[in-house]
């Protein structure tokens, strides 16, 4: 492992801002420290923005740093309003138990949670919840200037919509109080995230900086505390990664099946290949480039793979490069391909194609259904249909009907 953590961090596109780089360089190449990484559990699953920050998580642990995961059990019951036009959906206190315990799961895939380094998993409600509101506030609400705190990029686009509730101006205090917490806890001096939490992060070094030095000796033992982002994962066009025209891209497998995840990430611009390869591969950099500028196809294969192996396990990423082959390559073996049931006898008796492919979820709507396959983009075991009257059947023997939207979308439809 290299000494130089930093650099390596840099070189792989890992690094977008700190708050005080030259330490931080320094304690990520001198003895171990302790860092830590937060996830609000607004959801059963992880996407791939918690992913890619993981995979930060994981080569700090990997340089022999000691790792806490803080699981926002707390924080979100209030919701994070960074880049939110709207408030976000507030969760019961049920939901967000579950959220917490199936982000724990899923974290886990990623991150070392035994052996000689293993992560701390915590839930914050475990330290703000100990709080009355009126203690919190005096604690901690009297560190915080609103002028200040409006100012943040956090609420920028709250404040454009003007429905900032006071709710979520708690939000950046009660994360910043986190760093504070570990702290003091666990001697934790580092606090990692991606660049759209710039703004919570900066407030709890600030925080912790304040706090520690108004409480004298008392806390005079602990170290200082800094921030570092990764930047989001983004395209070389400027849009953010992980939108698909299904919706966002979980890495919880009843989400988002491997096949699809390995579908897209092969069907990224070529010019993303080298970004992804350097972040979520450790895939020396010469050899990176090397290999994108001889063959990019092999290299996108490569990074497909890769990536789903990361998330996966490899048992799941070579039964998606498997159905890949039989889908594009003509293969036998489809059981991977994303599949639906519907009612046998009526697929054996056919099907308008429009109605089929609504029925399936191909498409949101039949005018939409329509259109793709005016224009030539949708196909049936493999034949192209163009008429829209066309009356589909599950052929006799056959276990499936094959439904093609575009270049990309494979869906088998099953009866029962």
């Amino acid at each position: 492992m290299t000494r130089d953590l930093f650099s390596y961090l840099a070189e792989r596109g890992f690094v977008y801002q700190t708050t005080h780089e030259s330490d931080i360089r320094r304690v990520l190449s001198g003895e171990p420290v302790t860092f830590y990484l937060g996830i609000d559990p607004t959801a059963d699953s992880l996407h791939i923005g918690h992913f890619f920050a993981l995979r930060m998580f994981g080569l700090l642990q990997q340089h022999g740093h000691r790792g806490i995961l803080v699981i926002g059990g707390a924080t979100a019951l209030v919701g994070d309003p960074t880049g939110k036009s709207d408030m976000r959906k507030m969760l019961t206190k049920e939901d967000v138990a579950h959220n917490v315990r199936e982000v724990k799961r899923l974290a886990a895939r990623f991150i070392q949670t035994d052996g000689d380094n293993p992560a701390l998993i915590l839930d914050n409600s475990e330290w703000i919840n100990a709080f009355s509101y009126v203690d919190f506030m005096r604690h901690v609400g009297v560190h915080f200037n609103v002028n200040k705190m409006l100012a943040s990029d956090a609420y920028a686009k709250r404040l454009e919509q003007g429905g900032l509730t006071f709710l979520e101006m708690g939000y950046m205090l009660m994360q910043a109080y986190d760093f504070v917490y570990l702290n003091r806890t666990y001697g934790c001096s580092l606090e990692i995230g991606g660049s759209d939490q710039w703004g919570n992060i900066v407030a709890g070094v600030e925080l912790s900086r304040k706090m520690n030095h108004l409480a004298g000796g008392t806390y005079a033992d602990k170290p200082d505390t800094f921030g570092l982002t990764c930047p989001l994962l983004m395209t070389k066009e400027g849009k953010k990664m992980g939108k698909t025209e299904n919706g966002t891209l979980w890495v919880a497998r009843d989400k988002t099946t491997p096949y699809h995840f390995y579908q897209y990430f092969y069907n990224t611009d070529d010019a993303d290949t080298a970004m992804l390869l350097k972040l979520f591969t450790d895939i020396p950099t010469a050899d990176i480039d090397a290999l994108c500028q001889k063959d990019i196809i092999a290299a996108k294969k490569v990074m497909a793979y890769e990536v789903t192996k990361l998330v996966h396990g490899a048992a799941e990423a070579d039964a998606a490069l498997q159905a890949a082959g039989a889908v594009f390559g003509g293969g036998a073996d489809l059981s991977q391909v994303p599949s639906v049931t519907l009612d046998k006898s009526i697929l054996t008796a056919g099907l308008n194609c429009v109605e089929l492919a609504v029925q399936a979820g191909l498409f949101p709507s039949k005018g939409e259904a329509r259109r793709m396959i005016a224009q030539g983009g949708f196909s049936v075991d493999g034949a192209k249909i163009t008429a829209p009257e066309t009356v589909v059947r599950l052929a006799a023997g056959k276990e499936h009907i094959l439904l093609q939207k575009g270049k990309k979308t494979f869906l088998r439809v099953l009866g029962e």
